[in-house]
C-alpha cells in the first residue's frame, strides 16, 4: 500500500481539472502552485473565465493560453514557480503569471521575458485582463453563459472555503505579508452563502483556509463580537458537512472552540502553526514565546475533546538554532505528542528579515536535524495510529481504483496532507464522498487499513 512520505510538503494542494471545452470554444490552462489559499483564487479566475464564456483545458495542448498561479513562499517554491512557467512556455508559449511570486515582476520576467503578463496575488481584474488581451472571448450565450455553479480544482466532496486574505503578523521568516497585505476578513454572510452554495452541491467537507484562521473578523472595528470565529464556526456547523478548521494560530480564545468539536459541530481537529518551541528561537523568529503555556493550552483543549486530532509544521535550522534549542524542540514534541507533523528546513526567502540574522545554521545541520524530528514525529504518528487498532472510525471516502481499493480519511486526516485509511475488501461499491463506518484492523506509520462495518 502507498504510505505518505514523511517529507510530504504541508503547503500544497493539487489542482483537477476535468471539464472538456466545445468545440471551437477559446480554451484557457491553468496550473496552480502552493497553498490551498492559492487553489481557491485559481478556482475564482477560472469560474469568471467559465462565466464569460472560456472552456478549461486540462492540458497545455488543448488550451489557447496557461495561466500559472505562483508561489513565492520558499526560495525553493520560487524555483518552482519560474521551472513551471518555463515549463508551460515550452508547452504552450502563451503565458500568463499571477500569484504571490508576481508581487516580484521583474524577478520573473527576468529568467522569462516572454510571458504575456504578470500579476500579483488575488488580483483578479488584471488576470482577467490579460487573458481578453491575450485569447478574447467568444461566448455562445446558450450554453456558456449561465455556468451551474463555481469551477472547482479539487473533487466534489470536499472544497477549500477561504475565509480572509492577508496577515497581520511579523514573523521575520515570512513575506505573505508584504504580497498579499494585512487581513481583510470576508463577511460572515458572504462566507456562509458560498459554504451553502457548496453543500447543496454536493460537497461533504469544508475546509476553513486563512493566513491566520484565529483572526477573523478582529479587522472590523464595528463588530458586535470580540472574536468572530466562534460565531462562524458554529454556524459552518450547522450545515450538516464535516467542518475541518486549518491555520489556526494558539490564541487563548481558541479554547472556547473546542466544544464546538466535543459537540460534533465542526470536526475534532486543529492545524496550528507552532513552528518551534524554545522561547529563544520564537522571540528571533518574532513569533509568541510562550511554548510552555501552550503545552498547557493543548492539554486544556484534550480534556475538553479527548478525540482532537492537532497538526502543526515547524521550522528546523532557523538561523541562530543551537543544538540545545533544537534538542528543546524534540523534548517539547515528546511532551505535546501532535498527532500529524509536517517540517521545513529553513530557508532565506527575498526580503524576509530573517536573512539578515546571525549565525546561519549549515545546510548538512539542517539536514541532520531535520531527519532526527520526522523521526521523532514519525514514532509518534506510528504509536498515535497503533491505539486506534481495534476501533470504528467515521471515514469519507476520496476514491476507489480499478481494482476496489478504496482510499479514505477519517476525521483526524485532511487531504493531500495527512494520512489515509484503505479499505482493502468490500469497497468496490463506495462513491467518493460516502461517509461509512470502518473498524480498524491494521495501522502503519502513517496511515490505517480498515474493513466496512
Amino acid at each position: 500500500m502507498t504510505q505518505n512520505p514523511p517529507d510530504l510538503r504541508p503547503d500544497l494542494a493539487r489542482a483537477r481539472v476535468t471539464e472538456t471545452a466545445r468545440p471551437g470554444q477559446p480554451t484557457i490552462g491553468m496550473v496552480s502552485l502552493g497553498c490551498p489559499k492559492a487553489l481557491v483564487d485559481s478556482e475564482r479566475i477560472l469560474t469568471r473565465l467559465r462565466a464569460e464564456g472560456y472552456g478549461i483545458s486540462p492540458d497545455y495542448s488543448g488550451a489557447d493560453a496557461v495561466i500559472v498561479n505562483t508561489c513565492g513562499f520558499l526560495d525553493s517554491a520560487k524555483a518552482e514557480s519560474l521551472d513551471a512557467i518555463g515549463e508551460a512556455l515550452n508547452e504552450n508559449g502563451r503565458v500568463i503569471v499571477t500569484g504571490c511570486l508576481g508581487a516580484e515582476p521583474e524577478y520573473i520576467t527576468g529568467a522569462h521575458p516572454k510571458v504575456l503578463a504578470v500579476t500579483g496575488p488575488h488580483q483578479y481584474e488584471q488576470v482577467l485582463d490579460a487573458v481578453h488581451a491575450a485569447v478574447p472571448p467568444d461566448p455562445d450565450p446558450f450554453v456558456d453563459l449561465l455556468p451551474a455553479s463555481g469551477v472547482s480544482l479539487t473533487p466534489r466532496h470536499f472544497s477549500y472555503l477561504k475565509i480572509s486574505e492577508g496577515c497581520n503578523h511579523a514573523c521575520k521568516f515570512c513575506v505573505i505579508p508584504d504580497m498579499r497585505g494585512k487581513l481583510v476578513s470576508r463577511p460572515a454572510r458572504a462566507v456562509l452563502r458560498e459554504a451553502e452554495k457548496l453543500v447543496e452541491a454536493g460537497v461533504q467537507e469544508l475546509l476553513v483556509i486563512s493566513q491566520d484562521t484565529s483572526a477573523y473578523g478582529t479587522d472590523w472595528k464595528d463588530r458586535d463580537t470580540k472574536f468572530p470565529l466562534l460565531d462562524l464556526a458554529r454556524d459552518l456547523g450547522s450545515l450538516g458537512a464535516w467542518v475541518r478548521m486549518h491555520y489556526v494560530y494558539p490564541y487563548p480564545y481558541v479554547r472556547e472552540l473546542i466544544p464546538l468539536m466535543a459537540e460534533g459541530k465542526v470536526l475534532p481537529y486543529l492545524d496550528i502553526p507552532f513552528q518551534h518551541a524554545h522561547p529563544d528561537t520564537l522571540r528571533r523568529m518574532a513569533r509568541p514565546a510562550a511554548a510552555t503555556r501552550t503545552l498547557d493550552e493543548i492539554a486544556a483543549w484534550r480534556a475538553i475533546c479527548p478525540d482532537i486530532t492537532l497538526r502543526s509544521t515547524f521550522i528546523v535550522g532557523y538561523p541562530g538554532e543551537t543544538e540545545e534549542e533544537f534538542q528543546t524542540l524534540l523534548d517539547w514534541m515528546d511532551e505535546a505528542q501532535l498527532d500529524r507533523v509536517g517540517c521545513f528546513q529553513y530557508e532565506n526567502v527575498a526580503g524576509a528579515r530573517a536573512n539578515a540574522l546571525p549565525d546561519h545554521v549549515p545546510e548538512e545541520v539542517k539536514a541532520e536535524r531535520w531527519a532526527r524530528f520526522m523521526e521523532k514525529a514519525q514514532a509518534i504518528s506510528e504509536a498515535k495510529l497503533a491505539a486506534k487498532l481495534g476501533s470504528r472510525q467515521e471515514v469519507i471516502v476520496d476514491e476507489v481504483d480499478e481494482d476496489g481499493i478504496a482510499t479514505c480519511r477519517t476525521k483526524a486526516d485532511a487531504p493531500e496532507i495527512d494520512g489515509n485509511l484503505f479499505i482493502d475488501e468490500g469497497a468496490a461499491h463506495l462513491q467518493p464522498g460516502q461517509i461509512v463506518t470502518v473498524e480498524v484492523d491494521e495501522t502503519g506509520e502513517y496511515d490505517l487499513w480498515g474493513r466496512l462495518v
